[in-house]
């Protein structure tokens, strides 16, 4: 559910789900994970965002969408630490 499409759902999925865009993973991905729920992409840019930061997010927001956040995905730290690990 995490994935619409070939798109990422920003109200609904982990920090790993943003490592496939350089940069972003894992300080960007976790202001944004903490940063929802979301009503459009572009909310995001209303977080407290650096230079940078807000460049990398306009370079890749295309490949962001938002759907209403599910409470069985977004309850306690799963979004942060989904229990994957190296």
């Amino acid at each position: 559910i995490a994935e619409r499409g070939d798109k990422v759902d920003l109200n609904n999925s982990s920090v790993r789900r943003f490592q496939g865009y350089p940069g972003m993973y894992p300080t960007l991905a976790g202001k944004i994970v903490l940063g929802g729920p979301y009503e459009s992409v572009d909310d995001v840019l209303d977080l407290d965002l650096t230079d940078r930061q807000r460049e990398l997010f306009n370079k890749y927001k295309d490949n962001f969408t938002v759907t209403p956040a599910e409470i069985a995905l977004n309850e306690g730290f799963d979004r942060i630490n989904d229990g994957q690990y190296r």
